[in-house]
């Protein structure tokens, strides 16, 4: 990990090049060791696979690819170099996502806004008024809520358990905690959603490197093994019909990732979800089958996820309180708690760690299954 946060003065390119050299020797290789790179570019591009090779001086790659599924490709990447690793096409494949789009006199909002104008069918949206990823994530909050019977006060719920895992997590950029009082009062965004519902926006670039078993049991850092992993793409249109806020692609990808991991939803120790919104956290955890469909504002109401819970969930405080990096987010603290480098924030208990990653307006979903333990 780079910086994160409020961090100015460099393009998201040099974020993802020292993101990758930090892999590199976090792992205790060298950049020559490295044959193969993926690069997932975040909102403010300038994360391209010529740029970035130029800048790392790498030369002879096996493996050079920039993949793009939004807030899924952490996952996707993850899954592309471990089958690259397992069929040969590459030794030690990095996988990296970088992102710039704060600016030190504009306000963090600026960086979603301006976007291209929808034409066709879609521009009927704009005409409707959903002109943001605010106000869709909104309508999908909005029909849970009307379907089910979810409270704002249980999406609340989330915001302040998340915030309790932040406060133990010295790289998070919100560590003051907050109560679901500061949660129903702060401002409305995109009704139901309170600006406490919306995650950071952050500047900075995580990586990860995989190789295989056998040689990263002989690396500087315990080795994390990648148990199963799955994607789903729904892409629900905006036209009647639609399963549109009331079920994602988790409901297919979470299932699939735990069959090829060999394990099951009991079996999981810790849960790191994409939570660009607390809804995405409340609907992924209905649709991976922690709770049934429905049920989910009762069961994060409980106290479960937060820290002393019975289903640690985000625990460094995810896209809500510490920092906003897409998929990586979730991942990089999935590997920091299967290694078991959590620190206060470690869960008790860690050999099945269940990540999600959420792209575009609940449209792209991954699903890896991670265990310090090798399968069996």
């Amino acid at each position: 990990m780079t910086e994160l946060g409020k961090v100015y003065g460099r393009t998201a390119g040099q974020f993802a090049a020292d993101a990758v050299r930090l892999a590199v020797a976090d792992a205790g290789l060298q950049l020559s060791d490295v044959d193969g790179i993926l690069a997932n570019s975040g909102v403010s591009g300038g994360v391209d696979i010529w740029t970035l090779q130029q800048e790392l001086q790498v030369r002879d790659l096996r493996l050079l690819t920039e993949m793009q599924a939004f807030g899924s490709s952490a996952g996707s990447m993850l899954a592309y170099a471990s089958m690259a690793v397992q069929a040969g096409m590459a030794d030690n494949v990095v996988c990296v996502f970088a992102d710039a789009p704060r600016l030190p006199d504009k306000g963090s909002a600026a960086a979603y806004t301006g976007r291209r104008k929808a034409t066709g069918f879609e521009g009927l949206l704009g005409a409707s008024g959903l002109t943001s990823v605010n106000a869709m994530y909104a309508q999908a909050a909005r029909r849970h809520i009307n379907a089910y019977g979810t409270t704002s006060e249980q999406l609340g719920a989330i915001a302040v358990a998340q915030r309790a895992w932040a406060a133990r997590n010295p790289l998070a950029q919100m560590r003051e905690p907050i109560t679901l009082a500061d949660h129903q009062e702060s401002r409305m965004i995109a009704d139901p959603l309170r600006l406490l519902d919306c995650c950071l926006v952050s500047n900075g670039g995580i990586a990860i490197l995989v190789t295989s078993a056998d040689r990263a049991a002989d690396l500087r850092q315990p080795p994390v093994h990648v148990l199963g992993f799955a994607q789903s793409h729904p892409n629900y249109p905006a036209a009647r019909g639609s399963e549109f806020g009331l079920r994602s692609g988790a409901a297919q990808a979470g299932p699939a990732a735990l069959k090829m991991a060999g394990a099951s939803i009991a079996d999981v120790d810790v849960l790191e979800l994409y939570d660009c919104y607390t809804f995405t956290v409340l609907i992924t955890l209905e649709d991976y089958g922690f709770c049934a469909k429905g049920e989910g504002g009762e069961f994060v109401a409980s106290g479960a996820l937060a820290p002393g819970g019975t289903l640690p969930v985000n625990t460094g405080g995810g896209q809500l309180s510490a920092y906003y990096m897409w998929g990586m987010t979730p991942l990089s603290e999935a590997v920091i708690q299967a290694r078991g480098h959590g620190g206060e924030r470690q869960a008790p208990r860690n050999d099945v760690v269940m990540v999600s990653g959420n792209g575009g307006i609940l449209a792209h979903h991954s699903t890896t299954v991670l265990s310090p333990n090798a399968p069996s």
